[in-house]
């Protein structure tokens, strides 16, 4: 089996920080968005993972040469024009029909991709969502995938596609991604992959569906934070630092410092990053940030940042500096 991860989008929404960092190497709970969906790759059986990137790039390859053994490729995505046609670049790399796992790089699903990949059919993963507006959505018939729509302004359906595909048809999901870039077939202005998986349909492949728990949007700086409070509440370890007050559930890197601060809840504190005199709730504080004499809640702090003295909410990119 392999893994398609699509990484190239610039994460307009997240700026500054996506200035000068990819939008899937921000830290949420501990380590990089790519990072907690890696860490649930690793356990399977693959025979290659392929990642689709853009905008710094060299970071996303820098990053997991660094930290994960199995073999991966790079596919450089030099136009977005949307998630189908990044697909259909990783898939013109690959020449076995061998079945494909694709999992987009913006969000952290929570689930069991083990039982997944063991599905008799090709298979698709959904959650229930209020406004499905804002999502592809499946409508289904006797418990199969009836129809795939990206974004309908009036949805017939609440079931969202979570970003987890999962292709046993390999050969005609290439060919319909080929069908769908060739003829200009365009939803929202982009090629999108549910016009690729709704020929599928048409052409009589059954899509199963599962259902997922968590699933959690790093998107905005609002969402970046739920997901961040959603996953510190699931660890199970509670660091201990001296000349510290932490209120869990935190992290804190073991090579950051921090002195005379109260942390918590809902930090997380990433390398290097120094922390003094401060109290923090409900924040990311980035790699080699410094953070001085401040009341922080609700705040992103972005790599290198130094924030001194204040008392609000904030929202600094990379290599700023603030009082």
């Amino acid at each position: 089996m392999k893994v398609i991860i699509p990484v190239a989008g610039i994460g307009a929404r997240l700026r500054p920080h996506t200035h000068t960092d990819p939008k899937a190497l921000l830290h949420v709970a501990g380590k990089p968005i790519l990072g907690h969906i890696l860490d649930r790759v690793k356990h399977l059986k693959t025979s290659q993972v392929i990642f689709v990137i853009g905008f710094m790039g060299e970071d996303i390859k820098r990053y997991v040469r660094m930290n994960y053994k199995f073999k991966c490729s790079f596919v450089e995505q030099e136009e977005l024009k949307g998630l189908g046609y990044a697909i259909y670049l990783a898939c013109r790399k690959i020449k076995k029909d061998e079945p494909l796992l694709i999992i987009l790089g913006d969000t952290i699903v929570e689930s069991d991709l083990s039982r997944v990949v063991k599905s008799k059919y090709d298979a698709l993963g959904v959650r229930k969502v209020e406004d499905p507006r804002r999502f592809g959505i499946v409508e289904l018939k006797s418990g199969w995938a009836k129809k795939v729509v990206e974004k309908p302004d009036k949805p017939t359906s609440n079931l969202a596609l979570v970003g987890i595909y999962y292709i046993k048809s390999v050969s005609l999901f290439k060919n319909c991604l080929e069908q769908v870039i060739r003829k200009g077939i365009k939803t929202k202005r982009e090629y999108q992959l549910t016009d690729a998986l709704e020929l599928m349909i048409k052409k009589g492949v059954k899509f199963s569906v599962f259902n997922v728990k968590g699933w959690y949007d790093c998107g905005k700086p609002e969402t970046l934070l739920e997901t961040n409070r959603h996953l510190l509440s699931k660890a199970k370890t509670r660091p201990i630092l001296k000349g510290a007050i932490l209120i869990p559930p935190v992290y804190v890197s073991g090579f950051a410092r921090v002195c005379n601060s109260v942390i918590g809840p809902y930090v997380s504190i990433a390398d290097d990053a120094f922390i003094k005199n401060s109290v923090i709730r409900n924040s990311i504080i980035g790699k080699k940030a410094i953070v001085n004499g401040c009341l922080l809640e609700s705040s992103l702090v972005g790599t290198g940042a130094e924030v001194n003295g204040v008392f609000n909410r904030f929202n600094v990119g990379a290599w700023s500096e603030i009082g």
